[in-house]
């Protein structure tokens, strides 16, 4: 029997012994080291007018502050190891849809993670929404978490870039294995993507030219309407090894997708409802504010106990498909954008161009 190697902890195992080793980044201990904590000097801390009275290893050096247009380096891991758990927290109220996560593997010199920090963990709209489920979870007041497993064999880098036209404090913690990782790892991917508005008849697109082995975990989007009445009768549809004009996969509508049903609505108090679960949930956005208009939601759904296994490539579609007056769909040209997370092989299909900082600006 082959020894457990700390990775997938879980109330079933977590009473099982491992030779792994747990280690931590953050602006405290930068490299992770052992015993190497809380060594930063007073003079050299980003907080040491808060910490010159009390001296070193007194919260001397608890965040970094990025400036605008600055790419950090939050995280370098040789491995062979596994992220177990991520929590940041940028300055409050600032646009973290213009700050910008990515996580490179290996010798891969393209991030197999590129997002907005917010729509990664599910806040695309930029403001807190409070959620729980197993791989995300956000708390007050802008607390992100993620525990999304993260495996990797030779080597882990994840940067932080703020293309704000000010200055970010950022907070963060990174949690991690060094273990010996099986050759049948597959490696985690996220990618984010906008079209605004879609176009008249255009299915959107979560994300295509995946090429290579390996199973879809999850979505997440921000839905904007254009439109009166009811949004979300469109399909989603998973085009995976050497389909066409066809899918494998088709979904019934899109409240359906994800877990909901009739509109995600209170039929008698005339009202939608937001939740949140361990796979699924929907988050409603204030729009009733001086100067905010368009009704808007943010979407998730976590493939974790139903991964979509694919081979050798995938694609995933959704249309946006609403009500005419007399009864017939009318396609939809909404404000939409997702992240799409998945799991494969390396080498990946280089993404889409991240969009600028104006494309990606929700106002």
């Amino acid at each position: 029997m082959n020894a457990f190697n700390g990775i997938g902890t879980g109330m079933s195992n977590l009473w099982q012994l491992s030779d792994a080793k747990t280690r931590s980044i953050c602006p405290e201990n930068p490299n992770g080291g052992k015993g190497a904590g809380g060594m930063c000097e007073v003079e050299d801390g980003s907080a040491k007018e808060a910490a010159h009275k009390l001296g070193k290893g007194w919260k001397v050096n608890p965040y970094y502050i990025l400036k605008p247009g600055q790419t950090c380096i939050i995280a370098e891991i040789e491995g062979p190891g596994c992220i177990q758990h991520i929590w940041l927290t940028p300055q409050f109220k600032t646009d973290i849809r213009n700050q910008i996560l990515r996580v490179y593997w290996d010798e891969c010199e393209l991030p197999s993670v590129e997002c907005p920090v917010g729509d990664f963990f599910a806040c695309g709209y930029g403001e807190y929404s409070q959620i729980s489920t197993l791989p995300i979870c956000v708390n007050p007041a802008r607390a992100f978490n993620s525990y999304w497993p993260m495996p990797f064999l030779r080597r882990c880098r994840m940067t932080y870039q703020n293309n704000c036209e000010y200055n970010v404090v950022l907070f963060y913690q990174i949690d991690y294995c060094l273990t010996e990782v099986p050759n049948d790892a597959a490696y985690f991917h996220a990618q984010f993507r906008r079209k605004n508005p879609l176009p008249y008849k255009e299915n959107y697109t979560i994300v295509d030219n995946i090429r290579g082995k390996g199973h879809f975990v999850g979505t997440y989007m921000c839905w904007g309407t254009n439109n009166n009445c009811w949004w979300g009768e469109g399909e989603i549809k998973f085009y995976m090894d050497g389909d066409t004009e066809y899918p494998t996969i088709c979904g019934t509508g899109t409240e359906d997708y994800f877990c909901g049903s009739y509109d995600f609505v209170d039929h008698f108090a005339g009202k939608y409802v937001e939740f949140t679960t361990p796979y699924s949930g929907i988050q409603l956005i204030r729009t009733d504010d001086l100067f905010r208009s368009q009704k808007r939601f943010g979407l998730y759904r976590f493939h974790v106990a139903d991964p979509i296994r694919f081979e050798s490539d995938l694609r995933v579609t959704i249309q946006a498909l609403g009500w005419r007056a007399d009864g017939r769909y009318q396609p939809l040209k909404d404000d939409l954008s997702s992240v799409a997370y998945w799991y494969q092989t390396l080498p990946f299909t280089m993404f889409p161009q991240l969009p600028d900082a104006e494309d990606i600006e929700i106002v």
